[in-house]
């Protein structure tokens, strides 16, 4: 990052030529183009870590397969009334593990709670990946949407959207070349430094739906645009979904190119031609990979830049819509050749 940059452009957000050397944002990220990652976790949990048992030797084949990443969450605390535990590992600890097993694939966390945490803690915590992984990382962030955390955090929940905003300031000014004071209401640091810096100039934060901002601000402020997909089994959810794109790319004050994410949890059917059909009200999509290819085309003609699919919920093995993904959809939406990765040995 050039010294030079003012307060203001250290705390907004960057178009792609910020991210031309970033492994992690150019694997995953290009203007018209959809690329493929996979979330985690594999299966969903049910009472015990067993849910969790093998999965990272099928995050190393997602990684020699060739997808463009893999998710984790970050979900501090299990509320039963959401019936959804998350990751179960702490995002941060356990991408750091995985950057160790894999080469390729980006590592994307969808999405880390800004408001619940001290930015020097997560500046710390992905500024250490980044370079623990060589320039993998890419960090979704967002306000946080269950109320049972806030209150054990100590937090009060009616905050959370100004501590979001002034975390996304402290965090970008703590990682910044320059040696600017930082004076918030998280707090002041006017002679310590923080180290380490990314290992590319800039760690891309990608704000998911509104954390409770304004449209401006997010145009304003996020280096790309993580949203849920609206509905998925007509065309109807994805032509609002480039409404909605188009209108937040029309408001970035310099036009630059910011990339779109959106994500489904799949019951991916052996049955290649099964329609496209809605679970859970929606919140699941039951379909074959004929389908989803469709879907896929569907997003990518919208501006949909990546998509993010999870398997949690499926009744088939993980390792077998992993296999059918790589071989039938992923050679249709292929992950970028992008930057490579530095290959210091820590």
């Amino acid at each position: 990052m050039n010294n030079n940059l003012s307060a203001s452009e250290i705390t907004s957000g960057m178009s792609s030529e910020a991210f031309a050397h970033h492994p992690g944002y150019t694997r995953m990220f290009a203007a018209n183009q959809l690329t493929i990652g996979i979330f985690l976790p594999l299966r969903f949990y049910q009472g015990d870590m067993r849910a969790l048992e093998g999965q990272t030797a099928l995050v190393k084949d997602i990684d020699q397969r060739g997808f463009a990443s893999v998710w984790v969450r970050d979900v501090p605390l299990y509320d039963p009334s959401f019936g959804d535990a998350g990751q179960i590992f702490d995002p941060f600890t356990y991408l750091s593990y995985l950057a160790a097993q894999t080469t390729r694939v980006s590592l994307a966390i969808g999405s880390a709670i800004f408001s619940l945490r001290h930015p020097i803690d997560l500046a710390k915590a992905a500024s250490t990946i980044d370079h623990l992984s060589g320039g993998r990382l890419v960090l979704g962030i967002a306000s946080g949407d269950r109320p049972v955390e806030f209150p054990a955090y100590g937090l009060d929940l009616d905050t959370r959207a100004e501590r979001f905003a002034e975390t996304v300031i402290y965090f970008r000014q703590l990682l910044a070349e320059s040696s600017l004071p930082i004076r918030s209401s998280l707090g002041e640091l006017a002679q310590a430094e923080f180290l380490p810096k990314p290992a590319y100039g800039r760690i891309p934060l990608l704000v998911t739906g509104s954390s409770r901002q304004t449209p401006q601000w997010i145009a304003e402020h996020a280096d790309g645009w993580l949203t849920y997909p609206q509905q998925t089994h007509t065309q109807e959810g994805p032509l609002r979904l480039a409404q909605n794109i188009c209108r937040w790319r029309d408001a970035i004050p310099d036009r630059g190119f910011r990339p779109h994410v959106t994500n489904e949890w799949l019951e991916l059917t052996a049955d290649p031609d099964f329609p496209r059909t809605p679970l859970n009200g929606g919140f699941v999509l039951k379909t074959g990979r004929k389908g989803l290819i469709d879907l896929l085309g569907e997003w990518q003609q919208a501006g949909v830049n990546h998509a993010a699919l999870g398997m949690q919920f499926a009744s088939r093995p993980p390792s077998e819509i992993i296999q059918e993904l790589a071989e039938e959809v992923l050679p249709l939406f292929p992950s970028l050749a992008g930057a490579a990765p530095s290959s210091i040995t820590w």
